[in-house]
């Protein structure tokens, strides 16, 4: 019989046995659980974690694009880039946001606001995005960077590329202006989306806007390796980007800064146009401005001055810029009456200075009146009376539809946001946009350019682009393209070809001819145009010539051009009888002032037309700035045609 002490021994033995066995299983199913840790570490998170520990050894910089120039055109860079200094940041690199903000401060100008911005800036994003804290240092500033940079981890200082425009801003508002990307851009650019990188700085109008996704280039990538404070070891590779496209526009910049400077503390517009290709070679808008001040984010205290400023000096007013065309618009208006039969060049009507229709009296610009007038001799004095007559008889909806088709009432540039349409008004447009009925007057006012009729001074250079080259549409551009210009060239080539390089040889069957080429004509008869444009010379080159006072005497500078004056007011019976002048009355009641002209008069190659915003009447306040700038166009004619094919023989 077994003594309770073996007994006892024996199960405690069984236990520890028991035990063991347990422990020895757990350490089994522990050491395969390690082993098969490992393995998943080591072969399965393999490539995890040599690209987590990458991401800790190396850093990338993608850099900001180059973006392509823009040349006027003779080649010179009229949008071009320049070195900038930038301080990037990685935050995620930077142990003490705070002593880095404090640091820096005590080497560039770093305020207050901009230190809660980056840091909204940073809560935004993720921490291993680098952050541009400055896009333009100085040259002092970045030297000291450089020099104490060893104190500061997660910055670096870039040496980048920034726009540069011309300061004295004549061709800021056709150019347009560079700035930060902005949300929108991002929702509605995918190119922008795909290319955007920390200072970034894309168009925000003119060309920089609409040749923003051929400009704008694709980064380039610097990568190297850093060490576990995250500073700069070494450089590993330098993947180069491309640079954005380049263009070249038709702008002559000689003659854009001369037109600038002809206007310079005035509010208008100047527009010079090639009246066969169509080609811009100056658009000017007045007051303009610094587009530099907006690559690097434009102050408040700057914007402030702009937007405040009454004479609007962010509106392009060569295409967005609306105006009654006023006597500029009687070259079209006897046009539309010649080509519908309603009246001939012969047709006498005396002036008294006012007529009455309908119990309302129209006034006639000149107080006691003309005399008799023929058309001819109304166009050259700029008879308001001979055009009352002449609209009435005509009707506002055949003339709508001749004004309409020398480009007044719709955008001629197509591309651009900021251009306006205008409006050429008829009986349809005011029922549907006023709600109410046409009325005889109406037509009255609107045959002198007054009234709802609004036009932009480009659809006024056009249209006497159009009138210059005898009637045939022509397609304004600011852009040079060899295929486009070649396709004009030989269409233009076969009409001076059919009429031996002269206006006055043009006949039925060289205009059928014409046709053929492709070039779309805007008339009917063509003694018509050849009537107008000899009345417009009788305007400028004859005693009694609304711009007689502005000719030029040489024959090489000869041109012809019409005077308008466009009232912004209603002009009471008092003011009538008290005969107050422009100059007498505040400044923002008095009169525009417009001109358009087309040079040389015998075989005309350009087209103006300038607008004085409250400059008085054409003859004084446009017509002595045309007369200037004409001379410096046809001087400079001879070297523009060594850039171009020429388009006709030698004027």
């Amino acid at each position: 019989m077994q003594s309770p002490f073996s007994e006892t021994f024996q199960n405690k033995s069984k236990l520890i046995s028991r035990r063991m066995f347990i422990f020895s299983a757990a350490k089994i199913v522990i050491f395969i659980s390690i082993i098969s840790r490992l393995f998943y570490l080591q072969i399965s998170e393999n490539i995890k974690y040599r690209s987590l520990s990458d991401k800790n050894r190396f850093r990338e910089w993608k850099l900001v694009p180059q973006r392509g120039v823009i040349e006027d055109f003779f080649g010179n860079k009229i949008a071009d880039n320049t070195q900038t200094f930038q301080l990037h940041m990685i935050p995620e690199d930077v142990p003490n946001i705070e002593e880095l903000f404090f640091r820096l401060s005590r080497i560039i100008e770093f305020s207050d606001g901009k230190r809660k911005n980056l840091i909204k800036r940073i809560n935004k994003r993720k921490r291993w995005e680098p952050i541009i804290v400055s896009d333009n240092l100085s040259w002092e500033e970045f030297s000291k960077l450089n020099l104490f940079l060893h104190e500061m981890q997660g910055v670096k200082p870039v040496v980048a590329l920034a726009r540069k425009y011309s300061e004295d801003g004549s061709s800021s508002h056709i150019l347009g202006y560079v700035s930060d990307t902005s949300v929108k851009d991002l929702e509605t650019n995918e190119l922008i989306r795909e290319v955007n990188v920390p200072g970034l700085k894309v168009g925000k109008n003119g060309l920089e806007k609409l040749l923003n996704n051929k400009i704008i280039g694709t980064p380039g990538i610097q990568r190297f390796e850093v060490n576990a404070y995250g500073k700069r070891i070494k450089e590993l590779e330098l993947v180069k980007g491309e640079s954005g496209e380049n263009f070249r526009t038709t702008i002559d910049q000689e003659i854009q800064e001369y037109a600038s400077s002809l206007i310079k503390g005035k509010s208008g517009s100047v527009c010079v146009m090639d009246i066969y290709t169509g080609d811009i070679v100056s658009i000017v808008s007045s007051p303009t401005f610094d587009a530099n001040k907006f690559v690097h984010g434009i102050s408040q205290a700057d914007w402030e001055v702009l937007i405040k400023d009454k004479k609007k000096p962010l509106m392009n007013k060569s295409i967005a810029g609306l105006y009654p065309p006023g006597s500029t618009i009687k070259p079209i208006v006897a046009l539309s009456a010649l080509e519908n039969d309603v009246v001939s060049p012969k047709k006498i009507i005396e002036c008294k200075g006012s007529i009455e229709l309908y119990g309302q009296k129209y006034h006639c610009w000149k107080d006691k009146g003309h005399g008799f007038m023929n058309l001819r001799s109304a166009i050259k004095q700029s008879c308001d009376i001979y055009f009352y007559e002449t609209a009435r008889k005509l009707g506002v909806d055949r003339l709508s539809i001749t004004a309409k088709k020398f480009g007044l009432g719709e955008k001629v540039l197509d591309s651009f946001d900021e251009e306006k349409s205008g409006v050429v008004p008829n009986t349809k447009w005011k029922l549907k946009n006023i709600g109410r009925g046409w009325v005889l007057g109406e037509t009255l006012i609107t045959g002198i350019g007054q009234g709802y009729f609004q036009s932009t001074p480009l659809q006024l250079c056009l249209m006497t682009a159009q009138l210059a080259n005898g009637g045939y549409k022509i397609k304004p551009r600011i852009l040079e393209n060899s295929l486009e210009i070649q396709n004009v060239v030989d269409a233009w080539r076969k009409e001076f070809a059919l009429r031996n390089s002269k206006l006055e040889n043009i006949n039925e069957e060289s205009i059928q001819n014409f046709e053929s080429s492709g070039l779309q004509k805007l008339f009917r008869n063509q003694e018509n145009i050849k009537f107008v444009l000899d009345a417009l010379y009788g305007a400028t080159n004859e005693p009694m010539g609304t711009s007689y006072r502005s000719r030029h005497i040489k024959k090489q500078y000869m041109y012809a051009g019409k005077t308008g004056t466009s009232q912004i007011r209603t002009i009471t019976q008092e003011e009538r009888e008290l005969k107050l002048k422009n100059k007498d009355l505040p400044y923002e009641k008095r009169d525009h002032a417009l001109f358009t002209a087309f040079a040389p008069y015998k075989n005309p190659r350009y087209a103006i037309s300038i607008v004085i915003e409250h400059g008085g009447t054409g003859s004084s306040g446009a017509a002595p700035i045309a007369k200037k700038l004409i001379k410096k166009i046809l001087d400079r004619h001879e070297l523009r045609k060594r850039y171009q094919l020429d388009l006709f023989q030698e004027i």
